[in-house]
C-alpha cells in the first residue's frame, strides 16, 4: 500500500511515480482551467477540504501528504516543480486549513447522532409515558384502585424519572456505565498522556481489576441493599443531616467542576477538525443534551449511552485499524515507542513527588478508582436501576471488562500518535495548539480519504461527552430533588411538582455547566491531569466521608463534619497551589523527546532548534514544606483528602466523643466491618418503594 512508503519516498516529490499530474499535455489547458474553477466554487460552498480525493494518498512520515495542493488562493496545485525545481512548502496555518477534512457527509453523520438522540429523548418523554397512562388507566378499569395504585407507586415520576422504575435490563445498564465512565477525557487525555509522557499510566489496567473487586466486596453492597435514590441519604441515616447535606454540597461542586471539562475536550476536537470556535459548537449540542435528559430521564440517558458507546467504540476502532496500516504495521509502532524510551517497566520508587509511579498507582489510584465505582451517586444510580443484585453483580463484571478494553484501547492510540508524529511534533510546530487535539489531527490525516469517518470520530468523541454530561445532570437533579428540595418542603410534593422540579433542575446545571467551559479554556495543562487535580479538592473529603462511614463506626457526626470540612480546605489549597505552580512553570515534568526533523511543511521554529533536546533543570532552592505537599504527584490527592478526614476525626474524637460501634446499625456498614458485630439489631426503616423483597431476589 502506498500508505506504507518509506520517509525517504515520502518525503520527496520530484518527478519519480508518486508525483502529481503535470501540466505537461497542453490540449488539456481548458478542461484544468474548468476543473479548478468548480473545485473553488465547491470550496467557496462547502468549508471542507473538497480536493482531498485528488491529493496523493502517500503520508509522510510526519503524518501529512506531500503538500503539493493547497486549498488557498496562493497556490495552485501545479505549483511543485515538473523541471526538478524546489517545492514550496506550505505554512503551518495553511496546513491546519488544508486538514480540516469535514464535508458534507460528515457533518450528517455527526448530526444523525444527535438526531437518533433526541429521539430517544422524545420516545421516553412523551410516546412511552402516554403508553403508561393508558395503560395504567385499563389497570384501572380492570382490577379497581387497589391495582392502579400499586403501579402509581412503582411507576411514580421520582422513581421513573431518576432510577427507570428499578427494571432497567443488565447490558443496556453496563454499557450506560462504560459511556458515563470514559468519557472524551478518557479517549483523548489518555493517548496523549501516552504520547508526552510514556507508558506509565499502563499500567493502570491492572488497577482497574482492583478497584473494580474492592467497591463491589466493601462499599457496593451497602448502597445496593438500601436501595437509595439519592446516595447521600446514607450520611443521614449514619450521622445526620447536616453530614448529609455537606457531602451532597461536595458531590455537587464535583460534578460542576467535572462537567465543563467533559464539554471542553469534545469542542477541541470539533475545532481541529472543522475550525468552528469551541464556544460555538458546545452551546448547540449541550442544548440537545439537556433536551434529551430533561425529556427522557435515566430511560432516555441509558438508551443514548447504549447509541452512543456503539459509535464511540467504532470510531475508535476504525482510527487504530487505519492508522496502524498506515505506519507500517503493528511492529512499527511498537519499535519507533521503543526507540523514543515511551516503552518503559514501571517506575518502581517510594518517592511521592515523582509523577507516576507504581506506588501511586496502586495506592493513589486504586483508592480513588474504588471510592469511583463504589461510592458515586452515578454509578449508584445506575446499580439501583436494576432489579436485583444478581443484575448488580453482573452489571458490574460487564463494566469492568468494558472499561478495561476501552482503556487498553486508548493507550495503544497513544503509541499511535507517535508513531506517526515520530519526526514532526504537531505540538512544537503548532500545528495542533492543544495537547488534546492530537487525536483528532491523527483523524483528519488518517481517514480523510473516507466520507463520513472523520464526523464519526467526533460523533464518537462527542458522544462520550454527552453520555457523562447527562449522567452527570440526571444524578444532580435526584440530589437537587432529594438533598436540598425536599428536606425544604413542609408538605409532601405532588408528581406534578416533582416532574416540573427535576426538569427544571436539569436545564439550570446544564446551562450553568455550558458557561463554565470559559474558566476550564484557561487552565494550563492537558485534561486528564486536570480533571483528577481539580477534581480531587472535592473527591477527596468525600471519600474520606465514605470510610468514615462504612469502615468507622466509632466516628459520631460531629467529628466526620470537622474532619471533611477541614479536609475540604486543605484540598482546595493543595490542588489550587498545584495547578498554579503547573501553569506558572514551576511544577514541570521530564516530557519523551519529539523531533521536527522530518516535517514537510514551515512553521516557526523554537529558539533551541533540536527539537528533541533535553534542558538541564538549573540549581534549584530546596522546597518548602509546603511546596513539599503539593509537588507531591497528583495521583496521590485523593488518598491524601480521604487520609486527611480520617485523621482530623479520629483526632477530634477526644473532643467530640466516640460513637459506641453497638449503637450503629450494621446495615449502614460494609460487611467486612459488619462481620464483626454478631448481635442482631433493629433493620433500616425503608421507605416503601426500596424493594420489600430485595433480599428474596438476591
Amino acid at each position: 500500500m502506498s500508505a506504507t512508503t518509506s520517509p525517504a519516498d515520502s518525503s520527496t516529490a520530484t518527478g519519480g511515480p508518486t508525483t502529481t499530474t503535470t501540466p505537461t499535455i497542453s490540449t488539456s489547458t481548458a478542461a484544468a482551467t474548468v476543473t479548478n474553477a468548480i473545485v473553488k466554487t465547491v470550496e467557496a460552498i462547502i468549508s471542507s477540504t473538497a480536493p482531498a480525493a485528488s491529493q496523493s494518498a502517500s503520508p509522510s512520515p510526519s503524518g501529512f501528504s506531500t503538500p503539493t495542493q493547497s486549498p488557498t488562493s496562493s497556490s495552485t496545485p501545479t505549483t511543485t516543480a515538473s523541471m526538478g525545481g524546489p517545492e514550496e512548502k506550505l505554512s503551518v496555518q495553511d496546513l491546519s486549513q488544508t486538514l480540516q477534512h469535514f464535508g458534507v457527509v460528515d457533518y450528517l453523520v455527526f448530526i444523525a447522532m444527535l438526531a437518533v438522540c433526541a429521539v430517544i429523548g422524545v420516545y421516553f418523554g412523551f410516546i412511552e409515558k402516554k403508553q403508561k397512562a393508558k395503560k395504567k388507566g385499563q389497570l384501572a378499569g380492570k382490577d379497581g384502585a387497589g391495582a392502579a395504585g400499586v403501579e402509581e407507586r412503582r411507576g411514580s415520576e421520582a422513581l421513573d424519572y431518576l432510577v427507570g422504575g428499578r427494571q432497567m435490563k443488565v447490558f443496556p445498564v453496563a454499557l450506560s456505565l462504560v459511556a458515563s465512565f470514559v468519557s472524551g477525557i478518557s479517549l483523548l487525555g489518555t493517548s496523549t498522556e501516552i504520547y508526552v509522557y510514556g507508558t506509565q499510566y499502563a499500567f493502570i489496567l491492572v488497577t482497574l481489576a482492583i478497584s473494580g473487586a474492592i467497591s463491589w466486596y466493601i462499599f457496593l453492597p451497602v448502597f445496593c441493599n438500601l436501595q437509595l435514590t439519592s446516595t447521600y441519604e446514607y450520611f443521614e441515616m449514619r450521622f445526620n443531616k447536616s453530614v448529609r447535606l455537606l457531602g451532597s454540597a461536595l458531590f455537587t461542586c464535583s460534578n460542576l467542576i467535572w462537567l465543563p471539562i467533559v464539554i471542553f475536550v469534545p469542542a477541541l476536537a470539533f475545532n481541529q477538525v472543522t475550525g468552528i470556535n469551541i464556544h460555538v459548537i458546545t452551546p448547540i449540542v449541550c442544548v440537545i443534551c439537556i433536551f434529551y435528559t430533561t425529556a427522557g430521564g435515566l430511560k432516555a440517558v441509558v438508551w443514548t449511552d447504549v447509541i452512543q458507546t456503539i459509535v464511540m467504540v467504532l470510531a475508535i476502532f476504525f482510527v487504530i485499524i487505519k492508522g496502524t496500516m498506515d505506519v507500517g504495521g503493528l511492529g512499527v509502532v511498537i519499535q519507533r515507542n521503543f526507540d523514543s524510551g515511551r516503552l518503559e517497566w514501571p517506575e518502581m520508587t517510594f518517592d511521592p513527588k515523582v509523577r507516576m509511579s507504581m506506588i501511586a498507582m496502586m495506592l493513589g489510584n486504586v483508592g480513588q478508582f474504588a471510592y469511583q465505582l463504589g461510592c458515586n451517586q452515578i454509578i449508584i444510580q445506575r446499580y439501583n436501576s436494576l432489579p436485583g443484585k444478581k443484575e448488580m453483580a453482573q452489571t458490574s463484571f460487564i463494566f469492568i471488562v468494558g472499561l478495561t478494553v476501552l482503556n487498553a484501547v486508548c493507550l495503544y492510540n497513544g503509541l499511535l500518535l507517535y508513531a506517526t508524529y515520530y519526526d514532526c511534533d504537531p505540538l512544537t510546530t503548532k500545528l495542533a495548539v492543544a495537547k488534546d487535539q492530537l487525536v483528532p489531527l491523527l483523524v483528519v490525516q488518517s481517514l480523510s480519504s473516507f466520507p463520513g469517518v472523520p464526523g464519526m470520530f467526533v460523533a464518537g468523541v462527542f458522544s462520550a461527552a454527552l453520555s457523562s454530561l447527562s449522567t452527570g445532570l440526571n444524578s444532580l437533579a435526584a440530589v437537587f430533588l432529594e438533598d436540598y428540595i425536599k428536606p425544604l418542603r413542609k408538605k409532601p410534593m405532588t408528581e406534578h411538582e416533582v416532574a416540573i422540579t427535576v426538569r427544571l433542575c436539569t436545564v439550570i446545571i446544564g446551562v450553568l455547566s455550558v458557561g463554565l467551559v470559559f474558566v476550564v479554556e484557561r487552565m494550563g495543562t492537558h485534561v486528564m491531569q486536570l480533571s483528577m487535580t481539580v477534581g480531587a479538592i472535592v473527591n477527596g473529603p468525600l471519600m474520606g466521608l465514605f470510610v468514615m462511614g462504612l469502615l468507622i463506626p466509632s466516628i459520631n457526626s460531629k467529628s466526620a463534619l470537622l474532619g471533611t470540612v477541614v479536609s475540604f480546605f486543605f484540598m482546595a489549597w493543595l490542588c489550587l497551589s498545584a495547578q498554579m505552580a503547573v501553569t506558572s512553570g514551576e511544577m514541570q515534568w521530564e516530557t519523551k523527546p519529539v523531533s521536527t526533523d522530518g516535517c514537510t511543511y514551515e512553521f516557526e521554529r523554537p529558539l533551541v532548534t533540536p527539537a528533541n533536546v533535553t534542558i538541564p533543570k538549573a540549581e534549584q532552592a530546596p522546597l518548602s514544606f509546603g511546596e513539599e505537599i503539593y509537588h507531591v504527584s497528583f495521583m496521590f490527592y485523593s488518598l491524601i483528602g480521604s487520609a486527611v478526614a480520617v485523621v482530623v476525626a479520629q483526632l477530634s474524637g477526644f473532643f467530640f466523643g466516640r460513637n459506641d460501634p453497638k449503637d450503629v446499625d450494621p446495615d449502614l456498614l460494609s460487611p467486612c466491618i459488619r462481620r464483626f458485630y454478631k448481635t442482631n439489631y433493629a433493620t433500616v426503616q425503608l421507605e416503601e418503594n426500596t424493594l420489600t423483597n430485595f433480599n428474596d431476589k438476591c
